[in-house]
C-alpha cells in the first residue's frame, strides 16, 4: 500500500514544479525619441560647433554650411529692389529740372516768334489798308502766325506734361515690381539664414553624423539632439494583462544603478499585437499575443538610451 502512495507523490512533483508562476516583473528598455537637425538647403559643411555629450541651449549654434551661392543670390535681388525702388520715385516725380529748363526755353521762343508773326501782320494789314498792297498779300502772313500759335500751344503742353508725374497705371507696374523684388529678397535672404543652424531646444548633442568639408544633403540631419523629457520606457504585455496598463495610468519601474524604483506614467498601448501565431488563436497560445506599451518617466534624469529596466507589477511584494 506505500509504494503506490510514494510513486503517486513522485509523478506529482513534475507537475508542480512545471507550474508557470506569475511574473513579477516584465522586461523593457529605455527608448529615446531624438531630434535630427538639418538645413532645408544642401551644401558643404564649414563649421561643425558642437560635439557629442554636449548640454546646448535653446538658440546656441549647430552647424554652418557654405554660403557663396546664397550671399550673390542676397546682393543681386537687393541690388534689384533698389533699381526698383528707384524707378517708383522717378514715375512719381515730373522731368528733371535741366529738362524743365530746356522745354522752358522753347516756349519763350516760341512765344517770341508768335509776338514777330503778329506784329509783321498788324503793319502789313495797315499797309493794306491803305492800299499799298492786296489783301491776298496777307494771307502768307495769317497762314505764319496761325503756325507760330500752334507752335507755342504745343510747347505750352509739353512742359505741361513734363511737371506731372507718370501715369497711375504706369506707377502701379512699377510697385508691383517692387513687391516682386522685395519678395524675391526675402526668399533668398531665407536660403542665406537655412545655412547657419542653431539648436530649436535645451538638449543634450547624441551624436553629430558628418564632418567638416563633406557634403551634405538637403533635409540629411548633421546633429541629433536628445531633450531631457525625450526618453520613454518600452515592454510588452500579454493581452491578458493589458487592463493593468491603460493610458494614464502609474506605473513602477527599476533598473540596475538606479536606487530606488522609479514611476512612470502609461502614454501608449499599441493597438494590434507585436508578434502574431502562425495558427488560428485558441485558448492555448492566446498568451503568445503580446503589444507594445510605452510609458513616460517622471524623472528621467538618470536614465539612458538601451538601459534595461523591470516593469513591476501590482501584487508581486517587490
Amino acid at each position: 500500500m506505500n509504494m503506490p502512495r510514494r510513486l503517486t507523490a513522485l509523478l506529482s512533483l513534475p507537475l508542480v514544479a512545471c507550474t508557470p508562476d506569475k511574473p513579477a516583473s516584465l522586461p523593457g528598455y529605455i527608448e529615446a525619441d531624438y531630434t535630427r537637425v538639418a538645413s532645408p538647403i544642401a551644401g558643404r559643411l564649414i563649421a561643425l560647433q558642437v560635439v557629442k555629450g554636449q548640454e546646448v541651449a535653446i538658440g546656441a549654434p549647430l552647424f554652418a554650411l557654405d554660403t557663396d551661392e546664397e550671399k550673390a543670390a542676397v546682393d543681386q535681388a537687393a541690388a534689384q529692389l533698389k533699381h526698383q525702388n528707384a524707378t517708383v520715385a522717378d514715375l512719381t516725380k515730373g522731368k528733371r529740372r535741366e529738362e524743365i529748363a530746356v522745354l522752358e526755353a522753347q516756349e519763350r521762343q516760341a512765344a517770341a516768334q508768335l509776338s514777330l508773326s503778329q506784329a509783321d501782320l498788324r503793319r502789313q494789314q495797315t499797309l493794306a489798308d491803305r492800299g499799298f498792297i492786296s489783301a491776298a498779300g496777307l494771307d502768307g502772313l495769317r497762314t505764319r502766325v496761325d503756325a507760330d500759335t500752334g507752335k507755342l500751344a504745343e510747347t505750352r503742353a509739353n512742359l505741361q506734361v513734363a511737371r506731372l508725374a507718370a501715369r497711375s497705371d504706369t506707377r502701379t507696374a512699377a510697385e508691383a515690381d517692387v513687391a516682386a523684388a522685395r519678395a524675391a529678397l526675402a526668399q533668398n535672404q531665407w536660403r542665406l539664414d537655412q545655412k547657419s543652424i542653431r539648436a530649436p531646444l535645451a538638449a543634450h548633442v547624441d551624436d553629430t553624423l558628418y564632418r567638416v568639408g563633406e557634403w551634405v544633403p538637403a533635409g540629411s540631419p548633421v546633429v541629433s539632439l536628445l531633450a531631457p523629457g525625450a526618453l520613454k520606457l518600452r515592454f510588452f504585455a500579454a493581452q491578458a494583462m493589458l487592463s493593468r496598463f491603460a493610458p494614464g495610468t502609474a506605473i513602477t519601474a527599476r533598473c540596475d544603478g538606479c536606487g530606488a524604483p522609479f514611476t512612470a506614467h502609461v502614454s501608449y498601448v499599441a493597438k494590434s499585437p507585436e508578434y502574431t501565431p502562425p495558427v488560428i488563436y485558441s485558448q492555448g497560445n492566446r498568451a503568445r499575443l503580446v503589444f507594445l506599451v510605452e510609458a513616460l518617466p517622471d524623472k528621467p534624469a538618470t536614465l539612458v538610451p538601451g538601459q534595461p529596466v523591470d516593469i513591476l507589477l501590482a501584487g508581486s511584494g517587490q
